[in-house]
């Protein structure tokens, strides 16, 4: 016992050994703490990225700050930034240093947001940055040169302003896969030291601003992929060595001043889909080495001065070919089968060589665009050029045409043929004038007419006046763009213009556009062409860096060289410039010509969008003419004259009395003509008996419509002019006054996107209004009528914005401020080119600068109101606002704001809108049938669309900034609600008589539909416009 009670050998007391304890749990609590601590972004850095984005006037968005520290949430996460339309700016972070406690930045990308100065200092220190995408701003000044301190693997600074030398440090990235630097305006030559990037796989340096030979040093980059050097001034011969870079899958080179020859080593590029290869300006080059590039679906060697014949390539194995263009070279023989044979060739393109013989007797049904112009081929044509939707452009060969085959192809092809023109020396003509684009013929200030140019003809087409007058040919495709468009327009005002209507509308091409003068009166002669620019806005935006350069010939003779329309006009769009030449016609035949030959920028303000423009022309003789110009000579009429006279002297006694008592009667209404004419500022007046011909006596067989105020028939004046008349009916209850103040208010107004008046009659028993005939009818049967038209992306998307257009001129351009009223699908009408108009001005009303309400009846259709309309008969042009939002939604869904057919949650489109995006789906919405669309373009037209229907008259923006938003000019950071009335709508269970009782207390046009709910797209709205290049 008692040595059990004296102790235990040596061990320490217990109390002792409770410290120790006590001591090893909290070391290890400590170290677990640790461990458990979340990393902090280094200190340096963070100053950086704020003193970066403080400078550039931009902040984080939420996604990557999420706890007061930039490397979280989606700056961590696996969030791909890249593809996001929210998250930008972003970063991305690696948090594994010092034991997982610091992290850094390695990603940072600013993409189109327009941030304008230099690259801030501050950079230097995200000294651990591996992917820098600058891409689509206003930076300017210098590339620094401590760029090549950091360890990059991707640098994209395209499209901005940055200018000077490139620093030979970039030299140092050793580890680049990808650099950008195209669509800058740098100066000099490339640096050698570049050749040290042998890790590149994607070079873009197109449209920089270098100059000089490309160094020798490029030939170590032989894992290059992709190359883009197009529109520089790279001089010299093209690389040997470029044969070597056997990886290469694209390659462009146009636009330079590269000698020739094409190195016959590019035969070893067997991995080459596209090759681009223009513009060489001496020496003259083979086709061989094409044969062994079996991987081509793009083949382009335009303008490459190639002297050979088309047989030198066995073209069935370049089987993948989709687009082949040889154009504007030397090129001779005859053209093969096998090219036409190939069954994926979409585009071909053969025109201004020295062909010979006749076109081969098949084609591919795949093969409908063919350019054969500026050849010399000769006979019959082949079966195949009667095909439908078929371009075939045969200008300026010499084919000789008879009563068998002149109606074979589109009329006037006779008349374009070499050393035949029409009227040779028979002249008919000594002027014309061309309103380029334009649908209607205008007069000028000094009374020339400009006739009209609205046929849109494509990538391998012509057209010649049914007068024979003068005629027009394109050929060339829009590469890279998906709806190249090649008839252009704009709203806007044009500064330093006599006639500013004549640039509202443009013809564009992307290769080669020409006009032509037809049986002129031979001698001197002066040209007039009118340009402006339409494009690249005057604001700063990256959209502004763009340039659109191209030459110009006038029968033939070099006029300018490297033209540019807003450089020429002091670096102003939306400013006419007037270029005036003087020429000879000696033969009664005039060619302008507007060449590209592959300068300027080709992506800006989006994909594919370069070439010639021109607006409008004049050509007017410097000589007293002979002829009559195209005036037909008056026959005698002696003898109907004298029995006309003698007929008259017999009937004259008794129609004196008759015509006393009419023009009695005739006094009264004249009077009261005269008021109308005064106060509808002397629109057009047509007779009923006029309109009742056109009509077909206002047969229901014509009838094409029937709204509110009366049917609407189709008529065709006798001038050939298709009208729609709008029969005002007695029970619209609407009165001469009435009808006065619409005539006046639809006379004054007038904007491509809104449906033009022609003029009213007002001696018939009912008024009657004619209007533009738009054959493509209204927005909502397009969408979704029976027989809906199919709309695809583009198409949707360029109505939206021509309806934001309409609205924004008359809310805010207009000489008078005019809210519309009634804005709704059914109301918008479409042209030939599906190009939107709003129509039914009826109920719409003017008024004063000054007031923000007018209390005058509702007038409009269920589903578009705006509540505080609806409710308190509370007007402003938000109420406008508020119906374009739905028309949006509805364009871009594909259905009607209600639809009883759907499944309960998706029967109110809004309700269901907001349902998606408020689980961050708003895409959901879009059209099924849409197999294709953009979907920033989606994204915004959703956004603006939530935005355009809030509740509140003041939440809602303007139609400017509704424009801004949809062409991505701004972005939107407002916080988007629910509108209190879908969630009270919903609160209620989907009563809709609550949402009709409560908002819409009656109908006053008869033409109330159901109401449309909507939906959401995100919570917080940020969107920015871009063009995602890759580079």
């Amino acid at each position: 016992m008692g040595r059990r009670c004296g102790g235990g050998g040596g061990g320490p007391p217990w109390p002792a050994a409770l410290v120790w304890v006590v001591l090893a749990c909290s070391w290890v609590a400590a170290a677990q703490a640790q461990a458990q601590q979340a990393p902090r972004t280094d200190p340096v850095e963070v100053a950086a990225l704020n003193a970066i984005l403080g400078r550039w006037g931009t902040s984080p968005p939420t996604t990557w700050n999420t706890t007061g520290d930039p490397c979280s949430g989606t700056a961590v996460d696996d969030t791909n930034i890249d593809s996001s339309q929210t998250i930008n700016p972003g970063i991305k972070c690696e948090c594994s240093y010092e034991n997982n406690t610091v992290c850094h930045i390695n990603k940072l990308r600013v993409y189109s947001l327009d941030v304008a100065g230099p690259i801030p200092a501050e950079l230097e220190n995200l000294t651990y940055l591996a992917n820098l995408n600058l891409q689509q701003n206003c930076l300017t000044g210098p590339v620094p040169s401590f760029i090549g301190k950091f360890p990059m693997q991707y640098l994209t600074l395209s499209i901005n302003s940055l200018s000077g030398p490139l620093p030979k440090e970039l030299g140092n990235l050793t580890d680049l896969r990808s650099l950008g630097i195209g669509s800058n305006n740098f100066t000099g030559e490339l640096p050698e030291e570049l050749g040290n990037l042998t890790k590149l796989t994607q070079l873009y340096i197109d449209s920089s601003g270098v100059s000089g030979p490309i160094p020798l040093t490029f030939s170590k980059l032989k894992n290059l992929e992709t190359l883009w050097a197009s529109d520089n001034d790279f001089t010299g011969r093209i690389p040997d060595y470029i044969g070597s870079f056997t990886n290469l899958k694209e390659l462009r080179f146009q636009g330079n001043s590269f000698q020739g020859p094409i190195p016959a080593s590019f035969s070893n590029l067997t991995n080459l889909t596209s090759l681009r290869i223009g513009d060489i300006v001496s020496r003259s080059s083979s086709l061989a080495f094409v044969s062994n590039l079996t991987s081509l679906s793009i083949l382009i060697l335009r303008n490459c001065k190639i002297s050979d014949n088309l047989g030198t390539v066995n073209f069935s194995k370049l089987s993948g070919l989709t687009l082949l263009d040889l154009s504007f070279n030397n090129i001779t023989g005859q053209i093969p089968q096998s090219i036409l044979n190939l069954d994926k060739l979409a585009y071909l393109f053969l025109g201004n060589n020295s062909l010979t013989g006749n076109l081969p007797a098949v084609k591919s049904s795949s093969l409908n665009n063919l350019d054969f112009s500026y050849n010399q081929l000769t006979g019959s044509f082949p079966s195949w050029a009667t095909q439908n939707n078929l371009q075939l452009n045969l200008v300026a060969n010499k084919f000789y045409f008879n009563s068998n085959n002149n109606s074979i192809l589109p009329s006037g092809l006779n008349c374009l043929q070499q050393d035949t023109p029409c009227f040779l020396g028979s002249p008919e003509y000594y002027s014309f004038a061309v309103d380029c684009g334009s649908n209607r013929s205008r007069r000028g200030l000094d009374n020339t007419i400009y006739e009209v140019d609205p046929t849109n003809i494509g990538a391998a087409s012509y057209y010649v006046t049914k007068e024979t007058r003068w005629g027009v040919s394109n050929v060339g495709r829009f590469n890279d763009a998906p709806n190249g468009s090649y008839l252009i327009s704009s709203p806007q005002q044009f500064q330093n213009a006599n006639d500013p209507e004549l640039f509202q509308t443009a013809r564009m091409s992307p290769s080669s556009l020409r006009y032509y003068g037809l049986g002129l009166e031979n001698g001197n002669y002066t040209v007039l062409l009118q340009f402006a620019e339409f494009a690249y806005p005057d604001s700063k935006t990256w959209q502004s860096n763009g340039r659109r350069v191209f030459d110009i010939y006038v029968q033939g003779d070099l006029k300018e060289k490297n033209f540019d329309v807003r450089k020429t006009a002091g670096g102003k769009s939306f400013t006419a410039v007037n270029k005036i030449y003087n020429t000879t016609v000696s033969k009664n035949f005039l060619e302008i010509h507007l060449f590209w030959a592959g300068k300027g920028t080709c992506c800006i303000p989006t994909q594919g969008y370069y070439g010639p423009i021109i607006s409008a022309l004049s050509v007017t003789p410097n000589f007293t003419p002979t002829v009559r110009n195209g005036v037909p000579k008056k026959k005698s009429k002696v003898g109907a004259i004298v029995g006309i006279v003698i007929g008259a002297s017999v009937l004259g006694a008794a129609t004196l009395v008759g015509i006393f008592l009419f023009m009695k009667k005739r006094r009264k209404e004249a009077q009261q003509q005269e008021e109308l004419y005064n106060l509808a500022g002397r629109p057009n007046i047509f007779s009923n008996t006029e309109l009742k011909l056109a009509t077909e006596n206002f047969s229901s067989h014509n009838m094409v419509g029937e709204g509110g105020y009366g049917p609407v028939y189709k008529g065709k004046l006798p001038d050939g002019r298709v009208v729609a008349v709008k029969q005002l009916s007695q029970s619209s209850h609407q009165g001469k006054s009435e009808f006065v103040t619409e005539v006046a208010t639809i006379s004054a107004v007038q904007h491509r996107n809104l449906v033009k008046l022609h003029g009213c009659c007002i001696d018939s028993s009912m008024p009657l209004l004619v209007y533009e005939y738009l054959e493509n009818g209204s927005l909502d049967r397009a969408l979704f009528g029976s027989k809906s038209l199919n709309l695809d992306w583009p198409t949707r998307f360029e109505i939206i914005l021509g309806i934001a257009r309409g609205l924004t001129y008359l809310h805010e351009e207009s000489n008078v401020r005019i809210v519309h009223r009634d804005i709704k699908a059914s109301n918008v009408l479409l042209d030939t080119d599906l190009t939107p108009k709003i129509s039914d001005f009826g109920l719409a009303k003017l008024y004063d600068e000054k007031k923000t309400h007018i209390s005058t009846k509702i007038a409009g259709t269920l589903g578009y109101l705006a509540p505080e309309y609806a409710m308190r008969g509370h007007l402003t042009e938000k109420a406008d606002v508020f119906a374009f939002g739905v028309v949006a939604l509805e364009t871009v869904a594909g259905r009607p704001n209600t639809d009883n057919s759907l499944e309960e949650d998706k029967i109110y489109l809004f309700e269901w809108a907001w349902v998606l995006y408020e689980r961050n789906q708003a895409l959901g919405i879009v059209d099924l049938k849409l197999k294709e669309f953009n979907d920033k373009e989606a994204f915004r037209v959703i956004c603006a669309a939530l935005l355009c229907t809030q509740g509140s008259p003041h939440k809602r923006p303007s139609m400017s900034r509704v424009m801004a938003i949809l062409t991505g000019d701004i972005e939107v950071t407002e916080v988007v609600t629910k509108p209190s009335y879908i969630t009270e709508w919903q609160l209620r269970g989907g009563d809709t008589s609550y949402a009709t009782s409560s908002y819409y207390s009656e109908s006053t046009t008869g033409e109330f539909r159901e109401r449309r709910e909507t939906s959401p797209l995100h919570s917080s709205l940020e969107i920015t416009g871009g063009i995602d290049e890759g580079r």
